[in-house]
């Protein structure tokens, strides 16, 4: 409200002659300077309206009393919304963050705010539309929502829309127990967890890199300060309990007429020396067990009874934790640490340094030993396990007080599978790239091969048999011939091959390739077939199954004949596998569905361990120089996985341990929709029954290749139109070119294949064309998607390209 200021009232009134004589004078000196009588009264007259307005606003005064809204308070609405167990927070329109409680900065500190909290991605954007429906509709919620992609841990999240002006989102989250297992996993003190330890007389606190406390359970909150729901987050974890003069330790609020602690300090860090929240807030787990300590230092009945409590807790944490003396002795380890060590039904070694590598031995018994004498205290280092010396891992040490003797906690995570897990994930990312980089090469490869070939050709019809070059041009036309089949194979690696797949039965397959290994096989190792039943279709190229088969047959004949007296036994066996039994093999690469498996084992002696993860390589072997290629098992890897199938290689282990074979397994996902009748084979058309000519535009960005073609066409009598490239290839029909047929590469600088022929399908929509490429046919027809386009592999030879341009040019003549 605006209100008259008293004051000035009472103030003389002459203050207003002094005014108007200011202005009387002004306006004087502005005529004797101007002589301007019009200028003068106008002045005086903006001169005064601009006095009188600076008396009225000096005459008032604003009440602050009377103001219709104040700022808000937010230490009030802080008070408000401090729930135990919920974070509550509030954003603005910008998603920023105007206020939140403690548990909220605890869970996901104060630089996140909704919706982009600390979560992955898919539950980021889940926030988001959160987000969006509550500004539209006033309120939304989700009862259960995981932060990660594993699952956990799980949310039930809401967010409603508030204020005047219903310009903030009130945000209430909540951690959702999952069972005991997962309160575990997440080291919930503040609920589940923490209930069940203070049954069994174990109080728990969640603490802080400078020992402030983050969470509690409810019955160390009772005893610290009284009130079971207290948080107490924020305070010194150590201001809550005392020590006597023989070390022993009470909580500071009952005082020596307590029940004596052991304090056991659990650093929460991974195999890698990461927290499990984060780099920048390193957790540590704290556990008051209730023991009682003899005269002189010993254990008594109870202190007896309270370390076989804690070797029971310990026993169900999901990190691998052990005890040491002070020398460095075990006196105990859990499954998990067990497991993490490989030592799973063996037990514990004496020492901790009898697990690590001799160069780390002698850092390791000093870590101990420091963090068993003195005060406590805690660390991590790393060292090489000798079960896996390549890879270190983080050894958590931390001294125990209260236990009499002082002791050294040792924690390791169990991270087997997640080391299992990199290797697949590395191994599978090498041979990506290995299959893109063999691919490139194969395409690039062709391009030279079409050249020789297709000169090859041009010289041959020149030359007669008998004739003195004849022999040597066939002989450079059939290393040509080999050096194309190679790329084919690096093709097939890297799944870039033409298949044809059809609906067929592996049984079926097998049995027409069986004659033939068994001619290569000879009478020294023995062959032999068994099938299952009721085995599913599966959708492949036979041919190309046929030949992955052939592949594993001879590797496995040269591994029998170099392996003991050259004799042997090779057998192929077909078995179904159902998804109850692929989610029981527990894989993580194999999907859960139906297969027909094909499995190839021998007793040629095994591969080695160190060849194992290079044996689906391009040109790696374990042959002899010149005996192999090191193509035939990367082929057939990418034959069965561009047939949507699965390859794994391992030993078959004999008496004492030692590999006495090989075994591949292939699996192959069962067909599920209906089998096609097998179509009727056409016998193709010779282009010499098509005279007809033609104009056609041949497009190639290679010298050598669209001479080639050229020649050959030429030859064929049509009349061909040269361009280098796909920009002047569209500019020739944009142009106004005539013509019958576009010949094209795919892969051209500027603009490609494809883009051209769109672009000249908005000229000419009825223009065949026929492309030219090394790679797929599949897959090219995958990306292009043109409509009436036809393909020809790389490399081919005069008459290949002759029949299929007559082949397509008679069936644009029919339609």
């Amino acid at each position: 409200m605006i209100k008259a200021d008293g004051a000035l009232a009472d103030r003389p009134i002459a203050l207003a002659g002094w005014l108007l004589l200011a202005m009387l004078v002004s306006a004087a000196v502005l005529w004797a300077a101007t002589s301007s009588t019009l200028l003068v009264i106008s002045y005086a007259l903006a001169l005064g309206a601009f006095m009188g307005g600076a008396w009225v606003l000096s005459r008032v005064r604003v009440d602050p009393g009377q103001d219709d809204l104040a700022l808000p308070d937010w230490s009030v609405t802080v008070a408000a919304i401090e729930q135990q167990g919920q974070a509550i927070a509030i954003t603005d329109r910008a998603n920023r963050l105007t206020c939140a409680n403690r548990a909220f900065t605890q869970w996901f500190g104060t630089a996140n705010a909704p919706p982009n909290l600390p979560f992955e991605r898919s539950a980021q954007e889940a926030l988001a539309r959160m987000a969006r429906d509550a500004w539209r509709d006033g309120s939304v919620s989700i009862e259960s929502m995981a932060e990660t992609d594993d699952g956990e841990p799980v949310w039930a999240i809401s967010a409603e829309r508030a204020g005047r002006g219903e310009d903030h989102l009130v945000w209430r989250i909540e951690r959702i127990d999952q069972g005991g297992a997962d309160a575990l996993d997440n080291f919930d003190v503040s609920g589940l967890f923490g209930r069940i330890l203070s049954r069994a007389g174990i109080e728990s606190a969640i603490t802080s890199p400078d020992g402030q406390i983050r969470a509690v359970s409810a019955g160390f909150a009772e005893r610290a300060s009284g009130d079971a729901k207290a948080t107490l987050a924020g305070q010194d974890f150590v201001s809550y309990l005392r020590s006597d003069e023989r070390d022993r330790i009470f909580f500071a609020r009952e005082g020596r007429g307590g029940t004596p602690q052991t304090l056991v300090h659990i650093p929460l860090e991974d195999s890698n020396g990461k927290t499990r929240k984060g780099p920048d807030e390193a957790r540590s787990l704290m556990l008051l067990v209730e023991t009682g300590v003899g005269i002189g230092g010993g254990w008594d009945g109870s202190s007896q009874a309270g370390v076989a409590q804690l070797e029971a807790l310990l026993g169900q944490l999901p990190l691998g934790l052990a005890m040491t003396d002070r020398d460095g002795r075990f006196l105990f380890g859990n499954d998990a640490f067990l497991r993490a060590i490989e030592r799973e039904g063996r037990g514990l070694p004496a020492f901790p340094t009898d697990l690590v590598v001799r160069e780390d031995k002698a850092a390791l018994s000093d870590a101990v030993r420091r963090h068993g004498r003195g005060p406590a205290t805690s660390g991590n280092m790393a060292v090489r396990l000798t079960t896996n010396p390549e890879e270190p891992v983080s050894l958590g040490l931390a001294g125990v007080r209260g236990l009499g003797e002082p002791a050294v906690l040792v924690s390791l995570a169990d991270s087997h599978e997640e080391t299992q897990l990199k290797r697949q994930v590395a191994q599978a990312t090498k041979m990506q790239a290995v299959g893109q980089l063999a691919g490139g090469v194969a395409h690039d490869f062709n391009n030279v091969l079409t050249a020789v070939i297709g000169t090859c050709d041009l010289m041959l019809l020149r030359h007669t048999p008998g004739d003195s070059d004849y022999d040597d041009i066939q002989q450079i036309r059939a290393n040509s011939n080999r050096a194309a089949a190679l790329t084919r194979q690096l093709l097939a690696f890297s799944r870039q091959q033409t298949l044809r797949p059809e609906i067929l039965q592996l049984p079926d397959v097998v049995s027409e390739v069986g004659p033939l290994i068994t001619r290569l096989l000879g009478g020294r190792i023995e062959y032999k077939v068994q099938h299952d039943r009721d085995l599913g279709p599966v959708r492949a190229d036979p041919q190309q199954l046929e030949q992955v088969i052939m592949n594993l047959a001879v590797n496995a004949r040269d591994a029998i004949q170099s392996h003991g007296d050259g004799t042997g036994r090779i057998s192929l066996s077909t078995r179904r596998v159902s998804v109850r039994d692929v989610e029981r093999m527990g894989s993580e690469i194999l999907p859960a569905a139906d297969y027909t498996v094909l499995v190839v084992q021998d007793t040629g002696g095994g591969i080695p361990p160190e060849a194992l993860p290079k044996l689906f390589e391009p040109f790696f072997t374990t042959k002899e120089q010149g005996k192999g290629t090191g193509l035939g098992l990367s082929t057939a890897y990418g034959i069965v996985k561009q047939s949507g199938g699965f390859i794994f290689a391992d030993n078959i282990e004999g008496q004492g341990g030692r590999p006495v074979g090989a075994r591949f397994t292939i699996y192959l996902p069962v067909h599920k929709g209906e089998v096609p009748a097998k179509p009727v084979e056409v016998e193709p058309e010779q282009s010499s029954e098509w005279s007809g000519g033609g104009r056609i535009l041949l497009v190639e960005d290679e010298d050598m290749v669209r001479a080639v073609a050229e020649r050959a066409l030429s030859r064929a009598g049509y009349t061909v139109t040269c361009c280098s490239d796909g920009e002047e290839g569209l500019a020739a029909v944009t142009g106004g070119g005539d013509f019958d047929l576009v010949v094209s590469d795919v892969v051209m600088p500027l603009m490609d294949g494809p883009a051209m022929a769109r672009g000249i399908r908005d000229v000419r929509p009825d223009l065949p064309v026929l492309f030219m490429s090394g790679y797929a046919e599949e897959q090219l027809r995958k990306d292009i998607d043109i409509p009436n386009m036809h393909f020809i592999p790389k490399p081919f030879s005069v008459q290949q390209i002759g029949d299929k341009v007559a082949a397509v040019m008679r069936k644009a003549k029919r339609n």
